[in-house]
């Protein structure tokens, strides 16, 4: 297994652990969340990157990698709705598209045609990404009683900048996969 393949499975398991500490009930899991998803982010840019840099792009790497994207991020924010973080109906909109391009490039797949990712989609990922890091920090910031934040001042800097953050991701998701199906709607099409 080389080196981007190896860095897309530890994607998965620090998404693992990232979730683990979201979902415990301990005085630093939201710091380790933090931590767990920031590693996964950068290994979600360094995989693709050095796959194409040094020509090591896999079938396996062309599979898993979009797929540990998905569960990366489907998880991340299924875990940001129950700490009023972003609203299920957005979270739900986020996964839909997600499955969607999936189900379409399996499609696509079936009929010998790869559907590559487009610079749009890798923006919408870039937002998303920042969206879950913001929220994170944010929970993260609370963990720490003695740095001289209140709990006020979190909650104005959640309510200010969380809703616009949650704006681009959610219009970029909706507008990057509308765009994605329509370019490819003749996969679509029944024969």
């Amino acid at each position: 297994m080389n080196l981007p393949n190896r860095l897309t499975v530890a994607r998965f398991f620090l998404t693992l652990g990232f979730v683990a500490s979201l979902s415990m009930e301990w005085r630093f899991g939201h710091t380790l969340a933090l931590l767990l998803f920031i590693v996964g982010s950068i290994t979600d840019y360094a995989d693709g990157h050095i796959a194409r840099k040094y020509n090591m792009v896999t079938d396996f790497g062309k599979l898993m990698d979009p797929l540990v994207d998905k569960i990366m991020i489907a998880g991340a924010f299924i875990c940001l709705v129950p700490p009023p973080c972003i609203p299920a109906w957005a979270v739900v909109v986020i996964i839909s598209r997600e499955f969607l391009i999936t189900g379409l490039r399996l499609l696509a797949a079936s009929k010998g045609i790869v559907l590559p990712s487009e610079a749009l989609g890798k923006h919408k990922t870039g937002w998303q990404i920042a969206t879950v890091i913001f929220f994170l920090t944010v929970m993260a910031a609370r963990e720490f009683d003695g740095i001289g934040l209140s709990a006020a001042f979190l909650d104005q800097v959640q309510s200010r900048l969380g809703a616009p953050l949650i704006g681009i991701a959610l219009g970029l998701t909706l507008y990057s996969g509308v765009g994605y199906l329509w370019k490819n709607r003749e996969l679509l099409k029944t024969p």
